[in-house]
Parts: C-alpha cells; sequence; structure tokens
C-alpha cells in the first residue's frame, strides 16, 4: 500500500519536473526568432506535452484502480 502511494508521489514530482522542462523549452523558443522553424519546433513541443499530460492521466487512473484493489 505505501509502496504504490510512494511511487504516487514520485510520478507526480517527475511530471512537475517535466513540465517546468517543457516550460523553460517553450520561453527559450518564443525568445528565438520568430521563423517558421520555431514556430514547427513549438508546435512539436506543444504535441509533446499534451502526450505527456495523457500518459500522466493514464499512469494516475491505473494508481487509483490499483489502490482500489488493494
Amino acid at each position: 500500500m505505501m509502496m504504490i502511494i510512494r511511487m504516487m508521489m514520485m510520478m507526480m514530482t517527475l511530471m512537475i519536473r517535466m513540465m517546468m522542462m517543457i516550460r523553460m523549452m517553450m520561453i527559450r523558443m518564443l525568445m528565438m526568432l520568430m521563423t517558421r522553424m520555431t514556430m514547427m519546433m513549438m508546435m512539436i513541443m506543444m504535441m509533446l506535452a499534451r502526450m505527456m499530460i495523457m500518459i500522466m492521466m493514464m499512469m494516475m487512473m491505473m494508481m487509483m484502480m490499483m489502490m482500489m484493489m488493494m
């Protein structure tokens, strides 16, 4: 039981760190000249962020299920 909770906490910290990294990258991209290339990169970054959020949600759901099972 405690192990699952600990794993959830770890996931949360990881997610937060990832989000921070993505935000920093976004800011860096914005600071660069607004060329087509940077725009493309930004779009890719947005897609990646969305995918990561989806994955995290799935993980959380799975964790909840496990908690229920216990």
